[in-house]
């Protein structure tokens, strides 16, 4: 990706109103606070912080907001320079999404900022990775409209338990982590990861425990017991219904 503009954030003014032309170029936009609502080609958006979108050439957005929570938008215009990107593998049909995580959103465009404004080769480059990165959330939003607020808390328990699978997760205090009822949690997250959180957290002790056994030296016993194990041989065959191998095959030879 080429930056067409530098990184920018504006407070849009209490009287204002986006009527666009039709745009020359590819353009990420962002709102980051206050309310509003944005339209295209009859297609309405309500804007909040986390929405954002990417317009391709020939987009003729408009826009407008509550002037007593006004916008604050950030934006670059940019082109895809690499022959293998296409306005299709940049733009979203729809052009907007619902970005959940609006910390990474917030530091992506800080740093996108930041980097550009030192007027140096590898400022600019940072500044075309950060607008990478947006893009690629925006696309991943866009084309999971469907998630909610209570999906992202389902996927950071999911995260959590890949980070430590060896702490001893119960299904209740996974739940209560995600502010969900049991039920509901077990129903969201079989539906987000395709299995229930318990197979899950075997999964996820199993692919550490190969990991450790392939990469760290420890012993059987000692993986077993770090991933929280207190029977070897149940975890042995567990990890030998999950991989068709036997822990002690895939620790490397001495």
């Amino acid at each position: 990706m080429r930056l067409l503009s530098p990184p920018t954030f504006w407070r849009c003014e209490p009287s204002w109103t986006w009527v666009s032309r039709p745009l020359g170029d590819h353009l990420l936009w962002c709102v980051l606070d206050g309310i509003g609502r944005l339209e295209l080609d009859g297609r309405v958006k309500e804007l909040t912080p986390g929405s954002c979108a990417v317009f391709a050439p020939g987009d003729a957005p408009t826009a407008g907001h509550d002037p007593k929570r006004r916008l604050l938008v950030f934006g670059m215009h940019f082109e895809p320079v690499d022959k293998a990107w296409r306005t299709a593998d940049v733009v979203p049909v729809i052009r907007w999404g619902e970005v959940q995580d609006r910390v990474l959103l917030g530091a992506l465009a800080k740093a996108a900022d930041a980097a550009y404004r030192r007027q140096d080769a590898l400022g600019t480059r940072q500044a075309e990775l950060c607008l990478e990165q947006l893009l690629a959330t925006v696309w991943e939003a866009a084309h999971d409209s469907g998630r909610t607020a209570g999906d992202q808390t389902v996927d950071d328990v999911a995260q959590a338990i890949r980070q430590d699978p060896g702490k001893d997760w119960s299904v209740a205090e996974m739940a209560q982590a995600a502010a969900l009822s049991r039920a509901q949690f077990t129903r969201r997250f079989v539906a987000r990861h395709g299995r229930a959180p318990a197979q899950f957290l075997i999964q996820a002790r199993i692919d550490r425990a190969h990991q450790l056994l392939a990469e760290s030296g420890m012993t059987v016993t000692q993986t077993a017991a770090a991933l929280g194990y207190t029977d070897v041989p149940y975890f042995s065959r567990q990890y030998k219904q999950r991989t068709g191998r036997s822990p002690s095959d895939d620790r490397p030879v001495r």
